[in-house]
């Protein structure tokens, strides 16, 4: 299990399997706010659910309606249990606060590179931590 510090931007306490962009990622015509999937043909997560997933993704791009998409996944109940970037930024933590999806930022290292798909993330915000158990490779 290896531990990383984050900042609490919307709290929370969360367990859950991660699912990682490894590029920026636009909530305006990237994320489908319906139905909880990546939309953006040129990501590597095309067509796969964040749903009840914590998204990591290293920070993100484009319009202020992307708060508002944010805000639909959790209306339409395809919400991520939370959001983890390498930097916050506006429209993804007014989205997370209009949402109550708890959110968090990585600054000290790019927590694309420690986290993988399918790992099991444990956030504690009382003590500011992210622990990940590695996914089993069998």
């Amino acid at each position: 299990m290896k531990e990383v510090e984050v900042k609490v931007i919307v709290t929370g306490s969360v367990k859950g399997e991660a699912i990682v962009s490894k590029k920026s990622i636009s909530f305006l015509g990237g994320v489908d706010g319906k139905k909880g999937i990546i939309a953006d043909i040129q990501s590597e997560l095309h067509g796969k659910s964040i749903k009840d997933k914590i998204f990591v993704f290293p920070e993100s791009v484009g319009s202020t309606v992307g708060s508002y998409v944010i805000y639909s996944l959790k209306v339409n109940n395809v919400s991520p249990l939370a959001l983890v970037t390498n930097q916050a930024e506006t429209i993804v933590i007014a989205g997370a606060i209009l949402a109550e999806i708890p959110f968090f930022e990585v600054a000290n290292r790019d927590v694309t590179k420690i986290v993988s798909t399918g790992d099991i993330i444990s956030i504690n915000p009382e003590r500011r931590t992210l622990t990940i158990e590695k996914k089993s490779s069998s």
